[in-house]
């Protein structure tokens, strides 16, 4: 009988974590941006970076130049330690590159912008084939996530 109790316990403590998520992805959008597209006058005069209250995630954090995902997000509470998990599909290349970005989600309406920067993208000319975009709770649960069109297109068997 306890072991029964214990169970059900267990069970009703792991409810909340299946429920479904409160974080809704509003929009993302891909586009390359300058180094200089992130000057501010303001980092001119103290030596640090204005995200503008964006939260600005970097896969190389030193080098601002690349390939960046908008993701505006609404969320009902706030996601401590989420991930953003980005794939990539570049062209000629069989095998999408992964990329693993932490940050904090706050509570309503955020924009964060997590970009493929540096050595990891090829350069302004280059627009990736495909691509997915997924919001992973600390513990990995995937909260909400996105892709291209061409992500979901199944690959065309060898002949």
């Amino acid at each position: 009988m306890r072991f029964a109790s214990a169970l059900l316990l267990a069970l009703l403590a792991a409810v909340p974590s299946l429920r479904a998520t409160d974080l809704k992805l509003v929009r993302v959008w891909p586009e390359w941006r300058t180094e200089d597209s992130f000057a501010r006058i303001s980092e001119f005069f103290s030596g640090v970076e204005n995200s503008g209250g964006q939260t600005i995630l970097r896969s190389q954090p030193t080098e601002r130049a690349g390939l960046y995902f908008l993701v505006r997000t609404e969320a009902k509470t706030a996601i401590p330690g989420a991930r953003v998990e980005l794939q990539v599909l570049l062209p000629g290349v069989e095998q999408a590159k992964k990329f693993i970005l932490t940050a904090d989600v706050p509570a309503g309406s955020h924009v964060t912008l997590a970009g493929v920067t540096g050595a990891d993208w090829p350069g302004e000319k280059t627009a990736p084939v495909a691509w997915h975009l997924a919001v992973l709770a600390a513990n990995g649960t995937v909260l909400a996530s996105e892709q291209s069109f061409l992500w979901a297109k199944p690959v065309p068997a060898k002949k």
